[in-house]
């Protein structure tokens, strides 16, 4: 993982959250893609809090994106890791963290959202 790399990565999502065009934001996710965060666990009632593949997902971001018309997003930071990133950022949830994990074709087949609870 390089810091170019995961500055250009984190700057696209980023843009892709802000443009809320679904297409875009999946284009940064493998097929076999697993989403964990404590939003799925109130917004679709799943208990383990993970969503598994990209149809599933796509779905369920879909939802969120027409519940949060104001979802905005400011990166803040971009962490570095084996073969992950953490991209760091304040929301309409407030400051707000992902750790993204990607395959071979460097696309993200793990995440993991966290939030500042209050």
């Amino acid at each position: 993982m390089t810091r170019e790399f995961a500055n250009q990565f984190a700057l696209e999502w980023i843009q892709a959250w802000n443009s809320k065009d679904i297409n875009t934001i999946m284009s940064h996710y493998a097929e076999d893609f697993e989403m964990t965060s404590p939003i799925i666990m109130s917004l679709v009632n799943e208990a383990s809090g993970t969503i598994k593949g990209k149809d599933a997902i796509t779905k369920y971001w879909s939802k969120a994106i027409k519940t949060n018309p104001n979802l905005h997003f400011t990166l803040v930071n971009v962490f570095i890791g084996v073969t992950s990133i953490l991209i760091n950022y304040k929301g309409h949830r407030g400051l707000s963290s992902e750790v993204l994990h990607f395959n071979a074709n460097n696309k993200v087949n793990r995440a993991y959202a966290h939030y500042i609870q209050e």
